[in-house]
């Protein structure tokens, strides 16, 4: 169970991660772009924003997934730096231009909430993780990221529910406010859950 939780893990992270090669290949309108009125659209700092977020967000999904292999890690400690850097760098981008496009989120101040408050905490978390490496707190540091990637692994989710309410036939807008908020919050506790986890057993092999 445990290796084919790992495999779904990195299958969805790195299919989501490169997810917005899509709208290079595909020289028209799709998913969340039908939902956006046409003056939106001809923003030039709206799409700026929009495709610094999915882009760079789908990076942070690329670099940050391998991260949580202890193995990975062990063996390979330059690349982990490596990619912590690029990683930490592609989630204050992306999450700046979330910020932004969460003022012209489909469904109104609910969504917008939503999303303006995955892109605070996503920002938080991240900065916190870059700060307390450079103080050399290793846990605090594990704990940080953890966070961080599961906000991260909101796109993920999102994608996940988006489809799922469309097959539960409810309405879009209606689907899209709740899950504005669903995306992210569950993804955050599940965080909070692991790392109590890990406490536990740094607790029990340290008695």
């Amino acid at each position: 169970m445990k290796t084919f939780g790992w495999i779904t893990f990195a299958f969805f992270a790195i299919s989501v991660g490169l997810y917005p090669i899509i709208y290079i290949l595909i020289n028209a309108n799709f998913g969340l772009l039908n939902s956006k009125p046409a003056e939106l659209l001809e923003s030039g700092l709206w799409n700026w924003a929009f495709y610094q977020h999915i882009f760079l967000g789908g990076i942070a999904l690329l670099t940050g997934w391998s991260q949580f292999n202890t193995l990975f890690r062990a063996r390979n400690l330059s690349m982990h730096r490596l990619l912590g850097k690029i990683y930490v760098v592609v989630c204050i981008l992306s999450g700046g231009a979330g910020f932004y496009l969460a003022f012209y989120a489909t469904g109104g101040w609910v969504a917008s909430l939503g999303f303006g408050g995955l892109a605070v905490a996503w920002l938080f978390t991240t900065s916190n993780a870059f700060l307390s490496i450079r103080n050399k707190e290793i846990d605090k540091h594990q704990q940080w990221m953890i966070r961080s990637y599961a906000l991260t692994f909101a796109a993920v989710t999102l994608r996940i529910y988006l489809p799922l309410s469309q097959i539960a036939q409810v309405e879009f807008i209606d689907a899209y406010r709740i899950i504005a908020w669903l995306c992210w919050v569950p993804n955050l506790l599940v965080a909070e859950w692991i790392i109590n986890n890990l406490k536990h057993s740094v607790s029990a092999e340290a008695s």
